[in-house]
């Protein structure tokens, strides 16, 4: 059975990565500045050169991984789902123009810019279905995609069960003002996991979700903290003069500081309940009966790796963004000097060199923060009862219908 306590049993191994932040940048570089000479087309192809190389350097007891994914494949999808949300958008707009509201035209009166608002608003929430079936699609291809000692994973397809429970859910969560967080995130990853596959063999998601609370505390006192920096500004604001001829003295900033640290605090903390959440499921997940795993990612190292990694981008973008407007201020200044218009050369120079830097910023993310988490991850994650998996036969191809499409269409077909 699966506990919090370490793993000592037989037949234990380690998850090994073994990427390095050379070979993955150049990859990240060279593919982002074919994708941006291709106007975006080639991000399918470069997402899935960057998921061959991840999966390849991930190894399961001395075995790694495979990634069978093509580019066709997502672009193929990505057009088929572009399609059907179109004709999805499409019949949503005539039916509100079937009840009066027409949001392209101008609003004459306040009723009718209120019409337009919650008609946008409607717009906008029923897409919101597709970005849960895109969720558990995106998950499925990815499988899908996936051997291990040449057996593939796989997933049943269920989406649109995953659709309505994600509703459920979801609403549920935001009634309770996030209180039963805990329910959703376990209750959705048990049934995306309950319905995976390494070969002919199940995974199943154990333990109970009121396990999660734990993790979700500090979340709680962040806002705690916001709510009371909230109050200690009105308090202030309203009755400043009130407690000073009391005796009572509080200063204007210290309300909108506390808000602020509640807002980190916060923040944190639910970055906090992501990694620690994703190490509990995966120690609470077996495989076929026999085999478990045990998963203790760092907060803080997590954390860690990300302010770095943000930081030198901040720098090395600013930087860059200095020395190219440095560039295009003297090819404009000289021309202004002249009396002539601006060299056409340096227009293209320095939007070209933005356009690189933006390139630059999302291969070094890549290479100093995704795949630096990802090893992180991986590398404190254990195997047991490893030797189970010899028992384990191939299972029939799952052809995955849209490729992530409708993932990479609402922009959430990450590289990883």
């Amino acid at each position: 059975m699966p506990t919090d306590a370490g793993s000592t049993a037989p037949g234990a191994s380690d998850f090994t990565y073994s990427g390095r932040f050379g070979p993955i940048l150049r990859l990240a570089l060279v593919t982002g500045l074919i994708t941006l000479l291709t106007v975006g087309i080639y991000r399918f192809w470069a997402t899935a050169r960057l998921r061959r190389y991840v999966w390849g350097s991930v190894r399961v007891g001395g075995d790694a991984l495979e990634y069978t994914g093509t580019g066709l494949e997502k672009f193929v999808g990505f057009l088929f789902a572009v399609v059907v949300l179109a004709l999805w958008l499409g019949a949503v707009q005539i039916v509100l123009f079937l009840f009066g509201v027409v949001i392209v035209a101008d609003p004459r009166t306040e009723e009718e810019a209120l019409a337009q608002a919650l008609a946008l608003s409607a717009s906008s929430l029923a897409v919101v279905p597709f970005v849960f079936f895109a969720q558990y699609r995106a998950r499925r291809y990815k499988l899908a995609r996936t051997r291990l000692r040449g057996i593939r994973f796989g997933m049943e397809p269920a989406a649109w069960g995953y659709v309505w429970r994600a509703l459920g859910h979801g609403a549920l969560t935001v009634v309770t003002l996030g209180l039963l967080l805990p329910r959703q995130t376990f209750a959705l990853e048990a049934y995306m996991t309950n319905r995976s596959f390494f070969g002919d063999a199940r995974f199943a998601q154990g333990g109970r979700w009121t396990a999660l609370y734990r993790y979700l505390r500090h979340v709680g006192i962040g806002v705690a903290i916001l709510i009371a920096g909230g109050v200690l500004t009105w308090v202030v604001n309203d009755f400043g003069l009130f407690l000073i001829s009391v005796g009572f003295f509080l200063s204007p900033l210290f309300g909108p500081f506390l808000m602020f640290v509640g807002f980190v605090w916060a923040f944190l903390g639910f970055v906090h309940y992501n990694v620690q959440s994703f190490g509990w499921l995966a120690r609470h997940k077996t495989l076929a009966g026999g085999v478990g795993f045990d998963a203790r990612p760092s907060t803080g190292r997590v954390i860690w790796i990300g302010l770095v990694g943000w930081v030198v981008i901040a720098v090395v973008f600013a930087i860059l963004g200095l020395v190219i407007f440095a560039m295009a201020a003297d090819s404009f200044g000289g021309a202004a000097q002249g009396g002539g218009p601006p060299p056409v050369g340096a227009l293209v120079v320095s939007v070209l060199g933005y356009l690189a830097a933006f390139v630059l910023t999302g291969a070094l993310a890549t290479a100093l923060i995704s795949q630096p988490i990802l090893r992180h991850y991986i590398e404190t994650c254990t195997i047991t009862g490893i030797g189970a998996l010899d028992g384990i036969v191939q299972r029939a191809h799952d052809r995955g219908a849209d490729a992530e499409g409708f993932a990479d269409a609402l922009d959430m077909g990450g590289a990883f």
